[in-house]
């Protein structure tokens, strides 16, 4: 068994991790710590795992050695703490902002602050399995990457790594997002009479997630593709839904661009391609996949030009954070991918 603990338990993302973790039968969880709430059941903030376990939360200050730590901070707070937390565990892996990008100096451009650990930063592995399967096997700082970039990445990168995109055009891309994407603490914004309803762009541009798309489409030596990323708000708690308008180089037939994205992903063990000739569920739809760790990728050839249209949807908490995280600790401690992540979902929902 391996002794696993998480830091900052108390949040969506968190409270996410402790439920895998607690399921997973090759890990044994010692300690959820939050700051707030030291002393609590973990069970009062989160409800769903009544019954399931009697663990209490406990301070940052009394976490003790174990073997993988799931760090699960508010951006900007991790870096931080790393020196310190990368004490108490052979392994991390961090969920926040703190770690994902390569070169420190895109931290004040998109995150308006200076990168203090620089040193710890160059040790980190950008933690998506899809691209990152191998470093991620040894790597010992695992950087889990931001919800939208996934869902952006994954029904991009395809293309990009098949050089059939014109990558002196922008990609454009309208990433749509539930509440639970914001975190747990109360806004404006998360009001319910704000919220409920709405459709509310709230990152037209300049999102921080736009670094992370960019890195990972770069190919190595190239020159970064221009990337032009939208974000809006949805009456919805969880999931994202990605589109992307991308310009190929030249017109390809449907049966090429079914055979570049297959070729990416026939051997990955959560990713799903979807593009139906008919009914409803004939593209990605985030509802769907509430809970699991699917990504779903569908695209749509425009007849009239180089356009294709690619359309990616997972659930933010699960693919696009703890079930991402959980993902990599299988691959880094040599268990089988899917462990503790196969719930197929529910329908209807």
């Amino acid at each position: 068994m391996t002794a696993v603990s998480v830091i900052g338990g108390s949040g969506y993302a968190g409270g996410e991790l402790v439920r895998l973790l607690l399921a997973h039968p090759h890990a044994t969880l010692g300690q959820v710590t939050s700051e707030r709430n030291a002393g609590k059941f973990v069970r009062s903030v989160h409800p769903n795992l009544r019954k399931v376990t009697d663990l209490k939360f406990s301070s940052i200050e009394k976490l003790g050695p174990c073997d993988v730590l799931f760090v699960a901070l508010p951006h900007g707070v991790a870096m931080g703490k790393m020196a310190e937390l990368r004490g108490k565990a052979d392994v991390v892996i961090d969920l926040s902002a703190d770690f994902r990008l390569r070169d420190p100096a895109g931290y004040p451009t998109w995150y308006g602050h200076d990168h203090t650990e620089p040193d710890i930063l160059a040790e980190a592995t950008y933690g998506i399995p899809e691209l990152h399967r191998a470093e991620i096997a040894t790597a010992n700082l695992i950087a889990c990457a931001g919800c939208m970039a996934t869902t952006s990445i994954l029904g991009l990168y395809p293309l990009y790594r098949a050089g059939v995109v014109d990558t002196v055009m922008p990609v454009f891309i309208e990433a749509k997002t539930g509440s639970s994407g914001s975190g747990g603490g109360p806004s404006l914004g998360s009001h319910h009479p704000e919220r409920s309803g709405a459709y509310r762009s709230f990152k037209p541009t300049g999102h921080r997630h736009t670094a992370e798309i960019i890195q990972s489409l770069t190919k190595e030596g190239g020159s970064p593709p221009p990337v032009a990323f939208s974000a809006t708000g949805i009456d919805a708690v969880r999931g994202i839904l990605a589109t992307s308008h991308v310009t190929l180089k030249e017109p390809l037939p449907e049966k090429d661009l079914w055979a570049i994205f297959r070729a990416a992903y026939r051997d990955e063990p959560f990713m799903r391609l979807v593009k139906e000739s008919g009914g409803i569920h004939r593209y990605p739809e985030p509802k769907l996949l509430t809970g699991t760790n699917w990504c779903d990728v569908g695209f749509e050839r425009d007849p009239h030009g180089n356009r294709v249209v690619v359309m990616a949807a997972l659930d933010n908490l699960m693919k696009g954070a703890a079930g991402q995280a959980v993902q990599a600790f299988n691959i880094r401690c040599g268990f089988p991918e899917s462990t503790a992540l196969d719930f197929a979902g529910l329908h209807p929902l």
